[in-house]
């Protein structure tokens, strides 16, 4: 539903330029100064004074944050988190974070990563490197018309796998020597049953590929491990990419769905991101050891009454 606004109201936000405010710009290039309170999936909501206004998303370009609130990057060890993140449409928080999604190829295969700092540190799935060295990633570099350059990153080093955690560490040297777009990842777990959430990466090789959906359940265990249950659909291709919320911050490493199930797709949890981006010289690559960090066997069977249950008649 968009509230429609008197012209003269119209007319005085154009016009408003005394301090500083975040400015929604319409499809029609009008520009609406204010403060953004909230944008979901289908409305905004800005703050111009005398009154809140609403508008329908499919009415605006872009949202420029210009206040006094801007949001604040930290950065801590080699990942950055974000204080007081704005909550904004999927649509626009996809635009925004879209050029730290990369894809990670091998000679067996690809999947799906994301840059977390500038330096160009990302984090993918273990399974998607297992037993590989050769490695190069996919980037989309941000152009000055708004565009994006599809660039192929030869220089990808392994630093640390964890398999236990199904997570790995890479890092990238820019071709040109250039910063890396990131994205931070979320700041401290907040994370609510039904809480809208995407995922961007590249499913059967089908590059930049983004879905949606919503959080089915932010506790489901594997293995000892718990994992976020989304029913964002989650493919072959996927694997290593990020899980978005709609502040724009990574809430988890989507590692894997149940073909026999629809909707059922599942995401490594951001504060296992950060244990393990702490905690990497523990999990450091051995180049000579595809399987570094370790890999353990399973336990022998336990006997019975002395005879193991396979040998029974």
């Amino acid at each position: 539903m968009r509230r429609i606004l008197p012209f003269f109201l119209v007319t005085s936000c154009l016009l408003a330029t005394s301090g500083s405010a975040d400015v929604v710009v319409l499809n029609d290039g009008k520009r609406l100064e204010g403060t953004l309170l909230k944008q979901n999936d289908t409305t905004l909501w800005l703050d111009i004074g005398p009154m809140v206004i609403e508008l329908d998303n499919n009415d605006v370009k872009e949202v420029e944050e210009t206040g006094d609130d801007e949001v604040k990057v930290v950065r801590d060890d080699l990942y950055h988190t974000v204080q007081n993140p704005r909550e904004l449409s999927s649509k626009l928080q996809a635009e925004r974070v879209m050029s730290s999604v990369i894809k990670v190829q091998t000679p067996g295969g690809l999947g799906s990563g994301v840059v977390i700092n500038e330096d160009g540190y990302a984090v993918t799935n273990a399974h998607v490197i297992q037993g590989e060295q050769d490695l190069r990633a996919v980037i989309w570099v941000p152009q000055p018309d708004g565009t994006r350059k599809r660039t192929t990153v030869e220089d990808v080093e392994i630093i640390s796998v964890n398999n236990h955690l199904d997570l790995a560490l890479l890092k990238m040297n820019h071709p040109r020597g250039d910063s890396f777009p990131y994205t931070p990842l979320e700041s401290y777990e907040g994370i609510m049953v039904g809480q809208p959430v995407f995922a961007i990466g590249n499913p059967l090789n089908m590059e930049q590929t983004m879905t949606e959906g919503v959080i089915s359940t932010t506790q489901r265990n594997f293995d000892g491990l718990s994992y976020i249950q989304t029913d964002t659909p989650i493919n072959p291709g996927n694997s290593g990419g990020p899980l978005f919320n709609t502040k724009g911050e990574v809430i988890g490493i989507t590692n894997m769905g149940i073909p026999s199930g629809d909707n059922l797709g599942f995401a490594i949890p951001s504060r296992y991101v950060k244990d393990f981006i702490r905690n990497r010289e523990a999990f450091a690559y051995d180049a000579m050891n595809p399987n570094a960090g370790h890999n353990y066997q399973k336990p022998p069977t336990r006997l019975e009454d002395g005879v193991a249950p396979q040998l029974r008649p």
